[in-house]
């Protein structure tokens, strides 16, 4: 039992896979699930759960979104998770056995397994990949990003590394990725910090976006699923700087 951790969920639509998620995480003590306008069954199904602490607020972007539902925990120590991802019971049990001694300043850094359609994919920028998901509200939290957020990370802060990993259900079905280049492109879009480019430029960081993935980080290795992961990053690009073009027209 991990007494003294929250773990913090946002969702918006989420129940394809949210069961899955709160099933691993039995053993924690309090779940923090932040709602964003769900129209599918997730809040029922959050409220099975004895140990789900409920809420239901507005989506600020995805950095500003988590802080807040970080400030609504019980407990310092949280472990931030998204509704497609479950803890393996070895990185738990780890986690379990880590947290009576940690100290503040230290933050878990953990390996994601990104699946596509029933198989982890092993390259086309989604391999290897380390995040921050542990740590102490008081020393740290996450970044004001609104999409591709993270947990500030000072030099001085010490990075740990436990056995297992989150099992990441990332795609279970292709439409996700056409649900997902709209709307993370219209959030990226409505920031004035994004350049405005020709449309010319457009198309060539479109390209590169394709073939950065695709050949530079070996998505080919991957089969038809690098291909498919190349072209949604080629159209998120596009979309993204395309949008905020036609937004000052």
């Amino acid at each position: 039992m991990l007494a003294k951790l929250s773990a913090v969920i946002i969702t918006r639509n989420a129940a394809a896979t949210l069961a899955r998620t709160l099933d691993a995480l039995d053993g924690v003590d309090e779940v923090v699930v932040y709602d964003n306008g769900s129209t599918d069954a997730t809040l029922d199904i959050a409220r099975r759960y004895a140990n789900v602490s409920l809420h239901q607020g507005e989506f600020l972007g995805f950095g500003p979104t988590k802080r807040h539902a970080v400030s609504l925990a019980r407990h310092d120590w949280v472990v931030s998770l998204d509704a497609d991802e479950a803890p393996s019971a070895t990185w738990l049990n780890a986690l379990a056995e880590w947290l009576p001694g940690a100290e503040a300043q230290q933050v878990v850094e953990v390996h994601r397994e990104n699946w596509l359609l029933g198989r982890p994919v092993r390259h086309a920028g989604w391999g290897n990949d380390w995040l921050v998901r542990v740590f102490h509200r008081d020393r740290h939290n996450f970044n004001d990003a609104m999409v591709h957020e993270s947990v500030v990370v000072p030099a001085t802060a010490q990075v740990v590394r436990l056995d297992g990993c989150l099992e990441h259900l990332a795609v279970t079905e292709l439409g996700q990725f056409l649900d997902k280049i709209n709307r993370y492109s219209g959030i990226r879009a409505g920031s004035d910090a994004l350049r405005v480019y020709p449309v010319a430029v457009i198309v060539l960081k479109a390209a590169f976006a394709f073939l950065r993935t695709y050949l530079l980080r070996r998505g080919f290795l991957d089969g038809w699923r690098g291909l498919v992961i190349a072209v949604a990053n080629a159209n998120g690009v596009f979309w993204k700087y395309m949008k905020r073009r036609v937004r000052d027209l």
